[in-house]
């Protein structure tokens, strides 16, 4: 394994499901790791002494293998024997008709494990959704994650153990969650190490993104709308979506945005939210927040990559980095996260519905020298009664109550470690 390797925790799900049939699909975004996840796990097989076989459809000599069912199957078979083994094969949106193609080898009954990666494609993963139920399980890749940053740029020697780290190193703390809110989490940017390095790989990868992703998987047209779309929305984190006037600002018809925004969200650039209602017809009707899945991305798109000095811009970005560490919380549960505002125009940033108890969080980008009790709690409180409230914050932990609601003031390095299902 590279030593420059930066360790992903979806790692252990695949070794661990390495003895199941169905299909590993692994997805994301663009440059999220996907190959380099493979190719570790590949190497990790060899060492073990077992047999595998990658293959990429990014390499013209291996296109010829996926040309029919059968030409890649004799290649396996020439590779492999008849016994075990894992195949790897990556960029597999390349394949027309992906999901029948692999659904038939499947079907096949081989005694060959395959793990398959794939990039946003919002083509590849509806037709693998509608012709391999039973077969298949999906692992999504996103960027490295702040607990996964953190780990590798302390060389993994409070891995584990990460309380200790962060009750006794603030400073070091400070300036690592600096790195991470302005560059985010592609591997390629965390890996390099001069800014100019940092700016050319994001804009790599964000005009790959532009090209490859929705120029050509997508069709769209107005590739320089979507592109402001983007832009756009990284301005709004957290804000509400008003659709007639985006449409009206970017000269698209309200349909066109609507499907831009799909387009977005389904090739993994953002995540939306909608607001916490008890009625779900209300919920589905009203407009969404926007969050990215990457800050860094974000902020390349506004100019301000690795340039964060705004305190309006950094309380938006901390917001949405809280947004993905409560996203990966609730990753395997059926708990929804949304976002709440009253009539009278009270707003809180996030509520988490775990069904019979929801738990609303605030965020607040400062130093906090005593407990403040954000307005819009008293609302809330007083019309669902939760347990427990949270406010994220830069430094304050401590606990006071309020109107019989335990309200926990947290550092977003409490609310890594924090168990937000057991109250």
């Amino acid at each position: 394994m590279s030593e420059l390797f930066i360790k992903r925790e979806i790692l252990e799900d695949l070794r661990r499901d390495l003895d199941k049939r169905e299909i590993a699909f692994l997805i994301g975004p663009r440059q999220s790791g996907k190959t380099t996840l493979m190719k570790v796990l590949q190497e990790e097989l060899q060492k073990k002494g077992e047999k595998t076989l990658f293959l990429s459809l990014d390499f013209e000599y291996d296109k010829e293998y996926f040309l029919s069912q059968q030409s890649l199957i004799k290649k396996i078979e020439l590779e492999l024997g008849e016994k075990k083994g894992v195949v790897f094969i990556d960029e597999i949106q390349r394949k027309e008709n992906a999901g029948l193609f692999l659904k038939g080898i499947h079907d096949l009954g081989l005694p060959y494990k395959f793990i398959v990666s794939g990039s946003g494609s919002v083509d590849l993963k509806a037709k693998i959704k509608e012709s391999m139920v039973g077969r298949k399980r999906v692992y999504e890749l996103y960027p490295v994650s702040l607990i996964e940053f953190v780990n590798f740029r302390t060389d993994y020697r409070y891995e584990g153990n990460l309380l200790d780290f962060f009750s006794s190193e603030k400073s070091k703390l400070d300036q690592l969650l600096s790195e991470y809110l302005n560059f985010g989490g592609y591997p390629r940017v965390i890996l390099e190490t001069e800014l100019r390095d940092k700016i050319r790989t994001i804009d790599e990868i964000y005009q790959g993104y532009m090209e490859k992703d929705i120029t050509y998987l997508l069709r769209v047209e107005k590739i320089e709308a979507f592109g402001s779309l983007i832009k756009l929305l990284a301005d709004q984190l957290g804000k509400l979506i008003n659709f007639s006037e985006i449409s009206n600002t970017l000269g698209l018809s309200l349909p066109t945005l609507k499907n831009y925004l799909w387009y977005a969200e389904n090739t993994f650039i953002i995540q939306r939210i909608t607001p916490y209602f008890r009625n779900v017809r209300k919920e589905i009707s009203k407009s969404p927040t926007v969050y990215f899945n990457d800050t860094g991305l974000r902020n390349y798109s506004l100019g301000i990559f690795g340039r964060l000095l705004r305190q309006d811009d950094l309380g938006f970005v901390f917001q949405n980095l809280v947004f993905l560490i409560l996203i990966e919380k609730l990753r395997w549960s059926n708990a929804g996260i949304h976002y709440w505002r009253s009539k009278s125009g009270s707003e809180i940033d996030f509520v988490i519905d775990l069904g019979r108890k929801v738990l609303p969080i605030e965020v607040k980008y400062r130093e906090l020298a005593q407990p403040i009790i954000p307005r819009s709690f008293h609302g809330f409180i007083e019309k669902y009664k939760p347990e427990r409230c949270m406010v994220i914050n830069r430094n304050l932990k401590t606990t006071v109550n309020l109107k019989g609601s335990e309200v926990s003031f947290l550092t977003i390095w409490d609310l890594i470690q924090e168990d937000i299902f057991q109250f």
